[in-house]
């Protein structure tokens, strides 16, 4: 396998000015930590909290809970015993990162004292209080956090299979950290000689909406590197009729890839792939069905609620989040509007945006918050504002640091940087610093 130079090599594609971008280095981290604080106050209790999940949210959440409840009973069910920086499966997937600096071990992030019962949630049964394991086992709480993340529904893509991602031009980001070194090895062999490739976007909401387009814009970007891009043709081919939710950010990325000749076909959706033969079959909103044929495609996955959440009272029974499942909870609090001694974190939430880290970043200390005034007999007095942040990268050694809320008003944090111009420093910002930046977030410190 061949391998790209470390980013610690790369010169930077354009340069902003050392001072300017060393300067914003050092006011990152403070920023960061202003945007997390949380209250200091703490309470006695004796409440039984379980938290499902132990992604970034459930241990984050964990973290915060531990340090701000004196005698709760903290129980995080999952059975992962690995814990995945999912935000480096893009560089990964592109010949950026190495495979190990995208696993750690779960344990190694959990409060002292915590309880980890090593099972996934089968059952949510609000109105018992109670959740059930995979294997049978019914445990009662007070207090509820649900922070399971999402299901990748491959199934609604007919021949699709995980285990051939990696072979015959296949390949796919989201599964895991194997299946993104798999899609890099893919995608090495597709650059060596150029052809078509077939970059997708689903119809539903998505953990990180901006990976669909990092791996278009970085593929685009190993062809040119290659010297093969001139025999190569890439289409982007999205179930909906935007390839980004932003309307600014939106236009800013087709006008990039108007300028770089990536094509675009809307309203085209995923529904069939025969690997062998290298075709994919695409549908209208009409249900006409096409095929394309591909050297390379790259598939993102429809998503949905997890059985267990989707199935349950907690998840929204009607309304645009209903179809997938999503829970119900206030898009200001992420208390759950039916059960108010439950929240949800992260990518389950049934809200208008927000499956990002950097969601949870914003959103674990206002969670861990309101549980806390719950617990003590008041109203839950902080509001989530729907905060995302996604580094967009355009090429190695250049990114867009992308942040915006529910509304889809952008809201860069960094007055040095412009959230629509592609600087070095926020490629710095994704390969360099977002890690250790994430795993302050996990042990509540931010």
């Amino acid at each position: 396998m061949t391998r790209t130079s470390s980013p610690q090599s790369a010169p930077p594609p354009t340069d902003p000015g050392r001072r300017r971008w060393m300067a914003a280095l050092g006011a990152a981290p403070a920023l960061a930590a202003a945007a997390g604080s949380a209250r200091a106050d703490t309470v006695k209790t004796r409440a039984h909290i379980v938290i499902a999940g132990s992604g970034l949210g459930g241990i984050a959440v964990a973290n915060r809970l531990s340090k701000r409840l004196d005698g709760a009973r903290i129980t995080i069910v999952d059975a992962k015993e690995v814990h995945n920086y999912q935000p480096g499966y893009t560089l990964v997937a592109t010949g950026v990162w190495p495979i190990d600096k995208v696993s750690d071990r779960n344990a190694d992030f959990h409060p002292h004292g915590i309880e980890w019962v090593k099972e996934m949630v089968a059952e949510f049964a609000p109105d018992t209080n109670t959740v059930v394991t995979t294997g049978g086992r019914k445990i009662a709480y007070d207090f509820l956090i649900v922070a399971t993340g999402v299901h990748l529904d491959y199934a609604q893509i007919e021949g699709m299979d995980l285990k051939a991602i990696g072979s015959n031009g296949l390949g796919s980001v989201y599964p895991n950290a194997e299946a993104a070194l798999a899609t890099w090895n893919a995608m090495d062999t597709f650059r060596a000689k150029g052809g078509a490739a077939v970059m997708t976007l689903p119809a539903t909401p998505l953990k990180c909406a901006g990976a669909p387009l990092k791996m278009t814009f970085m593929l685009r970007d190993r062809l040119h590197q290659a010297g093969t891009l001139k025999d190569s043709r890439v289409t982007f081919h999205s179930a909906l009729s935007n390839v980004f939710g932003v309307k600014a950010v939106n236009d800013n990325v087709l006008q990039r890839w108007k300028d770089l000749g990536i094509g675009v076909e809307y309203t085209q959706k995923l529904v069939g792939v025969d690997i062998g033969a290298r075709k994919a079959v695409f549908a209208n909103p009409e249900g006409e069905r096409s095929t394309v044929s591909y050297d390379y495609l790259h598939v993102v996955p429809p998503m949905r609620a997890p059985d267990a959440v989707k199935n349950s009272p907690l998840a929204w029974k009607d309304g645009p989040f209903a179809a997938g499942g999503w829970l119900e909870v206030d898009k200001g609090t992420l208390q759950h509007r039916r059960y108010p001694n439950v929240f949800g974190l992260g990518d389950i939430n049934g809200t208008p945006r927000g499956k990002t880290a950097a969601t949870v970043k914003k959103s674990a200390p206002i969670v861990a918050d309101n549980l806390v005034q719950v617990i003590a007999g008041r109203s839950p007095a902080e509001t989530f504002d729907g905060y995302t942040s996604c580094p967009l990268i355009v090429r190695e050694g250049s990114a867009m640091l992308i942040e915006f809320d529910y509304e889809g008003r952008l809201t860069p944090s960094l007055p040095m940087i412009e959230p629509l111009q592609e600087s070095y420093f926020a490629w710095l910002m994704k390969v360099r610093m977002l890690k250790p930046a994430y795993q302050a977030v996990l042990k509540g410190r931010v």
